[in-house]
């Protein structure tokens, strides 16, 4: 993807920055356990590069790990909501507007390469070749993904066919042919893992994350907003309490 695109898709993501930053949800622990464990990588103390960065959701959590993290997004208003998230304390925070695919860094500049939620709009061949090359020698380059687990839930497979049913550009796990990034296919992969988990999290929550993905951006405001309502009634419906139980799984693939 060149320059061009990839500041279109900043853009894109910068009129949904606060549902992004209230909506998305954070990663399990274990996770961060994995990563640290398969990749050889001591987070603490580690120069970490988060690529795709956004609100900062997986840049706050490696900082709270010890990370010091060069934050990147294509997205002024994006990093403008990570940096009033990450200004106190240490240690620093370093965020950047950049192209995943030009990474603006020195060669051996950093322990790990990260994609949370990001790498797969990338071009896959120029990315990992960026980051082999920011990378010190016993460095690793890990992509993770958030997926509901609609398998997993009645409801929550019934919330997806609505989307596939009246979104244009949806991908997820309604449709058929739906799958993880292939980041495994790109680079020479350690390990991969499927990390279940569970959300907690208010219907007005989730709404706000649906309001971020980028098929939901695609709508005319008219479309979407129906569509929202829509999502609303059945779950309230469902969940009169307002709060959701969300079958979660992260898949993380970690290599060098």
């Amino acid at each position: 993807m060149s320059a061009g695109p990839m500041k279109a898709l900043g853009r894109g993501f910068d009129r949904v920055a606060d549902a992004y930053d209230a909506g998305r949800p954070s990663y399990p622990d274990e996770m961060y356990r994995a990563l640290a464990e398969i990749s050889g990588v001591d987070l603490d103390g580690a120069t970490t590069v988060d690529v795709g960065a956004g609100t900062g959701i997986h840049t706050r959590a490696l900082r709270a790990r010890g990370s010091r993290v060069v934050a990147l997004d294509p997205g002024a208003e994006m990093l403008a909501r990570l940096v009033s998230r990450s200004e106190d304390g240490p240690p620093a925070v370093a965020a950047v507007l950049g192209d995943g695919n030009a990474l603006p860094l020195a060669d051996g500049a950093a322990d790990l390469v990260t994609y949370a939620q990001s790498w797969h709009w990338l071009d896959p061949v120029a990315s990992i070749a960026e980051a082999r090359r920011v990378l010190r020698p016993r460095g690793a380059i890990a992509g993770c993904w958030n997926f509901a687990h609609a398998a997993q839930a009645e409801w929550l497979a019934a919330y997806e066919a609505r989307l596939a049913d009246r979104v244009p550009a949806y991908c997820g796990p309604a449709v058929e042919q739906w799958s993880a990034p292939p980041i495994a296919s790109a680079f020479e992969v350690i390990e991969e893992r499927w990390i279940p988990w569970t959300r907690l999290v208010g219907v007005e929550d989730f709404l706000l994350g649906l309001r971020s993905y980028s098929y939901m951006a695609a709508l005319p405001p008219d479309a979407a907003d129906e569509l929202v309502e829509r999502q609303r009634a059945e779950l309230r419906r469902e969940f009169p309490e307002g709060v959701l139980s969300v079958p979660m799984r992260v898949y993380l693939a970690v290599g060098r």
